[in-house]
C-alpha cells in the first residue's frame, strides 16, 4: 500500500467546515435575491418584440436611451450588438399592437438619433410562448437532476447520489443568483449554459467519486475520512488543469465575443468556477456526512463462491 502521508498534500477535508459556511452564505444571498430581486428575463420568457438596427457610424447607448425615454418605450432594454454601430432593443408586449407596429414608431423615433438607420431584424414572441418556454425550462432541469440522481445511484451507491445532487443543485442556485443579483439578460442561451453547468460539474463529481469508490477497496485499514481527502489530493491536479484550460476559453468568449453571448459566457464562468469547487467541497463532504463506508462499495461475494469445485 502506498503511504498515506505522501499521497496526501492537502489538507481539504478539514476545511469542509469552513467551505460549508462559505456555501450557506452564497446560497443564503443567492436565494434571497431571487426571492426580492428575482431575474431579468429576456423575451424569451416574457414575451415581446426584439429589433436590431444598424447605424451608418458609431451611437452612444445614452443617445438611444434619452430618445426613447418619455415615449412608451421608455423601459425597453438598449444594448450593443457586436459594435456601437449596431443597437439590440428590447421592448415588453404592448397591447393592441404588434412586432411591426412597434418595430415602425421605434424606427420614427431612432432616425433623430443617428443617419441612415436601418432596421435589420425585428423577432416577435408572445407571452404565452414565454410562459411556455419558462415552464418547460424548468421542467427540463428538473428531469436533468432526477435522472443524473438515478445515474450515480446505479453506478456507485445512493449516498453518492445524494452528494452529486447537492453539488448540482448548489451549483445551480448560486449561477441563478448571480444573474438575480447582477440583473444580467436571462435568456435561453442562460438556461443552456445552466445545463451545461450541470454536465461540467457532474463529470468533475464522477471523475472525484471514482477515485473514492477504487481507494475504498484498495485501502482497507484507511478511515472514509481519510480515504476521501486522498481521493481529492490525487484528482486535483486533473480538476486544476481542466477548469483553467476552460476558463481561458471562456474568458475570451466573454471579453471579445460579442454582447451576443455575454450572459452565456458569463454564466459558463460563474457556473465552472463554483462547480469546481463543489465537486471537492460538497459532493465529497456531503456523502461523507451521510455514512459512505467501503461495505457501501465492496463487490457483492456470490454465495457458494468459496466452495470447492465438485468431483
Amino acid at each position: 500500500m502506498t503511504d498515506k502521508k505522501q499521497q496526501v498534500m492537502f489538507k481539504l477535508m478539514e476545511k469542509r467546515k469552513i467551505a460549508a459556511v462559505f456555501s450557506a452564505v452564497l446560497l443564503t444571498v443567492a436565494l434571497g435575491s431571487l426571492f426580492t430581486r428575482g431575474l431579468n428575463l429576456g423575451i424569451d420568457f416574457t414575451g415581446g418584440t426584439l429589433v436590431e438596427v444598424g447605424f451608418s457610424e458609431s451611437v452612444e447607448l445614452e443617445s438611444v436611451r434619452s430618445t426613447l425615454a418619455g415615449t412608451e418605450f421608455n423601459e425597453a432594454t438598449v444594448q450593443y450588438f457586436g459594435s456601437a454601430s449596431d443597437v439590440l432593443i428590447r421592448v415588453a408586449p404592448k397591447e393592441g399592437k404588434n412586432s411591426a407596429t412597434i418595430s415602425t414608431e421605434l424606427m420614427n423615433l431612432l432616425r433623430g438619433v443617428g443617419e441612415q438607420a436601418e432596421l435589420r431584424r425585428q423577432e416577435f414572441v408572445g407571452p404565452q410562448v414565454g410562459e411556455e418556454l419558462t415552464e418547460e425550462g424548468g421542467l427540463a432541469m428538473l428531469a436533468a437532476l432526477a435522472m443524473i440522481m438515478l445515474y450515480v445511484a446505479l453506478r456507485f451507491q445512493m449516498r453518492f447520489s445524494a452528494g452529486a445532487i447537492a453539488a448540482l443543485a448548489h451549483d445551480v442556485i448560486i449561477v441563478m443568483g448571480f444573474f438575480s443579483l447582477t440583473q444580467l439578460n436571462f435568456d435561453l442561451t442562460v438556461l443552456a449554459a445552466i445545463l451545461a453547468v450541470i454536465g461540467y460539474s457532474l463529470n468533475d463529481t464522477i471523475v472525484v467519486f471514482d477515485r473514492i469508490r477504487e481507494n475504498f477497496r484498495r485501502m482497507r485499514k484507511e478511515e472514509p475520512f481519510d480515504v476521501i481527502n486522498i481521493s481529492l489530493n490525487q484528482t486535483l491536479s486533473r480538476t486544476i488543469i481542466t477548469s483553467l484550460t476552460t476558463l481561458l476559453v471562456l474568458g475570451a468568449l466573454f471579453f471579445v465575443g460579442g454582447e451576443i453571448i455575454h450572459s452565456f459566457s458569463a454564466a459558463l464562468l460563474v457556473g465552472v468556477l463554483i462547480g469546481t469547487y463543489s465537486s471537492i467541497y460538497i459532493a465529497s463532504p456531503v456523502t461523507l456526512a451521510l455514512g459512505v463506508s467501503k461495505q457501501d462499495l465492496m463487490p457483492v461475494e456470490k454465495e457458494g463462491a468459496d466452495l470447492p469445485d465438485s468431483p
